[in-house]
């Protein structure tokens, strides 16, 4: 269950091709930002390993998926985001923003392209900010990869070999869809309090 979800019922349902849209719009539409790709990865996988959908198929999808929305992040961020700083200064936009992404991505890009994999809203943004930093493309699609094959095959595989090794693993399977989620978030939640505290301190 996600948010009174079925993940099981909506994977069978969605099948392939929604999966592929999901996987794709997490990865970097502005829309994307709720889904649960995590623990959605997860039980695709496992459900794979039941035989309810092809390992040999799901595998590169959601690989691919998770290239390509990546890369329409990163180029949507590319070609709006300066367009939209060269406005006058405002609350939301303002150029010294475009300045704090651009050195951002120049130093600390690569791995956060590839740890923002894993944490809910900001994988959904950090191509998009990728892009309005002006990162280098070569090195944004390497660590996209890199990001790729560690997050959605990585979350994918562990999935299936979890269902295909442990006897009764699907008793299993609640638990740790939610230990997937709440490791997941912690991160985000961590950094939010401790940027609350620094700004009380100012």
């Amino acid at each position: 269950m996600f948010f009174g979800i079925d993940l099981e019922s909506f994977i069978k349902t969605a099948g392939y091709l929604g999966l592929f849209f999901i996987v794709f719009a997490e990865s970097g539409l502005f829309i994307g930002f709720f889904l649960p790709g995590d623990s959605l990865l997860f039980t695709a996988g496992f459900l794979a390993s039941q035989g309810y959908l092809n390992i040999w198929i799901l595998a590169p999808i959601t690989f691919i998926a998770a290239i390509l929305g990546d890369n329409f992040g990163y180029a949507f961020g590319r070609r709006v985001g300066p367009v939209i700083f060269r406005r006058e200064d405002s609350i939301l936009f303002h150029k010294d923003h475009l300045e704090r992404a651009s050195k951002f991505y120049a130093t600390h890009g690569p791995k956060t392209l590839v740890l923002a994999r894993f944490l809910p809203i900001i994988r959904t943004f950090a191509p998009i900010l990728a892009g309005v930093g002006q990162m280098h493309y070569r090195v944004f699609f390497t660590y996209n990869i890199l990001g790729a094959v560690l997050w959605a095959l990585g979350m994918t595989v562990f999935g299936y070999l979890l269902g295909a090794t442990v006897p009764n693993a699907d008793k299993y399977l609640i638990p740790i869809i939610l230990a997937i989620i709440i490791v997941s978030i912690l991160p985000t939640l961590y950094h939010v309090v401790k940027n609350r505290e620094y700004v009380r301190k100012k």
